[in-house]
């Protein structure tokens, strides 16, 4: 009796010492990093740099990149520019370099922009493509041919692996180029691009030559992977004064997305179907109120999410919904009120975005108690609600945010004023384990590591509390 009561003791202790750590971890704040990089604004490369090479021969193929062509990664939208003439649009493609036996003919547009004619601008959509297979595919024929490959993404399911890159607000200055080369040694099967592309806007009548440099810089990894876009406020490109009175110009008639194949009327906001997971991409920059086009859609959207077959669920917007950096805080507040109750009815498991230029994840909260008379306008921790992650710290042109607010609130995990990207590395229907590096003096830092638990299967387990 003596030795069981003593075994039950240490057992009821060692309970308590659990639950007091929990208790622990469960109040600890978040960390703002000691590590800060520069603030002030950089350049953008040359424009004779090596990055922006035209490739060699007549009317050779340039800016080449690719998106999916539909929903569910059977078919692929390859996209590039030949400046000299149109030539055609033809991709022939197939498994091997000797045997690219299928042919899918596309189309060209050209636009103007103030003093600027862009090149001929090519879109083509890849079809009947087998799921995990490795294509080759060429474009340029009758002048300067181009060969690239890529694989076909699996074919969506619960335990379904996948490495999905994590970039935004990415420019085209010397950081730009570190965090591109870091994500490529990383490794990953498709980026989920959080905005802002090229920053041409930030050049004298928006210079659309550093859309083609753009184009040119991240040809290296677009033009071998699917990247998903999201549009960005230096997207829009609306500018009366130099006459372009139309919002998002350049970039739609160079980045098409699979917008109609999830019912979206706008190019700005659809969704696909990537291996394990169902990820919604959002517009801040159009309208979004209820009743709009947007929320209907999203709202339409979350109800056809098959949680069984793609359990993590993944949304995606420029401007974050939380954000404790004095730039650009609190943009994101009237779409987080429109947005967030669906999000947290819906068990969303991750919320991504740009925009601030600095890396910062949150602990899972909500603010959704609010009803203007109770006065419950703070967010509080709800293992209901996504962790909301803001990407925006590719390495552009206007530099990074360091004007953190003090202190630290209470939402905020990890927090640091730094250049990099991240990686979701996706398990299986219930784990992944998500990094986010630093850009260090040209080399890649993994500061900011974390397992989450996906909402659907795991929705009671707490993973925001702990750090790894």
């Amino acid at each position: 009796m003596a030795m069981g009561a003593r075994l039950c003791c240490s057992s009821i202790l060692f309970v308590l010492v659990v639950l007091l750590l929990a208790a622990t971890t469960m109040a600890r704040g978040g960390v703002t990093s000691s590590f800060w990089r520069k603030s002030e604004a950089t350049e953008d490369m040359p424009m004779d740099a090596d990055v922006f090479a035209v490739p060699p021969g007549p009317n050779a193929p340039q800016q080449v990149h690719m998106t999916f062509g539909d929903k569910d990664g059977t078919a692929m939208t390859v996209s590039w520019v030949t400046m000299e003439e149109a030539g055609n649009s033809t991709v022939m493609y197939g498994r091997a370099t000797d045997k690219l036996d299928m042919a899918a003919d596309g189309n060209h547009t050209r636009y103007k922009y103030h003093n600027y004619t862009s090149g001929f601008i090519h879109h083509c959509t890849l079809t009947n493509l087998e799921r995990g297979v490795k294509y080759y595919y060429a474009m340029g024929f009758g002048r300067t041919v181009r060969t690239f490959w890529f694989t076909a993404p699996p074919k969506p399911g619960p335990d379904v692996p996948f490495r999905l890159g994590l970039i935004g607000d990415l420019g085209q200055t010397a950081y730009s180029n570190s965090t591109l080369t870091h994500y490529e040694a990383t490794g990953g099967d498709a980026v989920l691009f959080m905005g802002d592309l090229s920053y041409a806007d930030k050049h004298p009548l928006h210079d659309n030559n550093r859309w083609d440099t753009w184009g040119r810089f991240s040809e290296r990894s677009v033009a071998y992977q699917p990247w998903l876009w999201v549009t960005g406020n230096h997207e829009i490109d609306y500018a009366p004064e130099l006459g372009e009175t139309m919002p998002f110009k350049p970039f739609t008639h160079r980045y098409p997305t699979p917008h109609l194949a999830s019912g979206s009327s706008e190019p700005y906001w659809y969704s696909v179907r990537l291996a394990s997971a169902h990820i919604i991409v959002l517009s801040s920059y159009s309208a979004f109120t209820k009743y709009t086009p947007q929320y209907k859609w999203l709202e339409a959207e979350l109800k056809r999410v098959n949680r069984t077959e793609t359990p993590w669920l993944i949304l995606a917007s420029h401007s974050p919904w939380y954000n404790s950096n004095n730039f650009h805080y609190m943009e994101g507040e009237p779409m987080r009120v429109q947005f967030e109750q669906l999000a947290v009815d819906a068990r969303v498991d991750l919320v991504f975005s740009g925009h601030v230029h600095a890396y910062e994840r949150s602990f899972r909260v909500s603010n959704v108690k609010y009803n203007i008379t109770d006065g419950r306008c703070t967010p509080v921790r709800d293992r209901r609600a996504p962790v909301y992650i803001t990407i925006g710290d590719g390495g552009n042109i206007e530099g990074l945010a360091n004007e953190m607010t003090q202190p630290q609130p209470a939402y905020s995990a990890f927090r640091e004023a730094s250049f990099g990207h991240a990686v979701l590395d996706i398990k299986n229907r219930t784990h992944a384990y998500y990094t986010w590096y630093r850009n260090d003096d040209g080399a890649k830092v993994a500061a900011d590591t974390m397992w989450f638990t996906n909402r659907y299967h795991m929705p009671n387990h707490d993973d925001s509390a702990t750090k790894q």
